[in-house]
């Protein structure tokens, strides 16, 4: 079963972003204190996850050391394949979340991070794009469970 490892937001765009230990998440509207947050919030806008594996294999391939919060997810995972989850609705500590689409790695984002390979190696595994549909806290470690 999936879990969460780590969580990331950002009060203002371009900012670094921050671990903490727990969000609350508010249905159409995002992550409260994130940089998205916002009434009516686009369905692709409101929470995104990638996986722990990705970035482990990506730093490992190229002998790189980025950590997960460089890749600008909110949620970093474990033990789950989101590219699967596109269309199905999750459980994921106490919101229910439904996957949108896939994160398409940004042109910008490997300009940031200096990697000349990561919009080829991210084209596939660059995460998850989530519409929160029901209010709820998540923290580090919770689980992941498809409904």
């Amino acid at each position: 079963m999936g879990r969460i490892i780590k969580i990331g937001i950002t009060k203002l765009i371009h900012n670094p972003i921050d671990s903490v230990e727990s969000i609350e998440v508010v249905a159409g509207k995002g992550i409260k204190g994130d940089r998205k947050f916002q009434d009516n919030n686009a369905k692709d806008q409101q929470l995104t996850l990638i996986e722990s594996e990705n970035i482990d294999y990506y730093n490992k391939k190229y002998n790189s050391n980025f950590s997960y919060l460089d890749f600008r997810r909110n949620l970093i995972t474990k033990n789950i394949r989101l590219n699967d989850l596109v269309g199905k609705n999750l459980l994921i500590g106490e919101a229910k979340v439904k996957g949108i689409d896939l994160c398409r790695p940004c042109k910008e984002l490997e300009e940031k991070l200096r990697a000349t390979n990561y919009l080829k190696e991210f084209l596939r595994s660059g995460g998850l794009r989530c519409e929160i549909l029901s209010s709820g806290s998540i923290k580090v470690d919770d689980k992941i469970s498809i409904l």
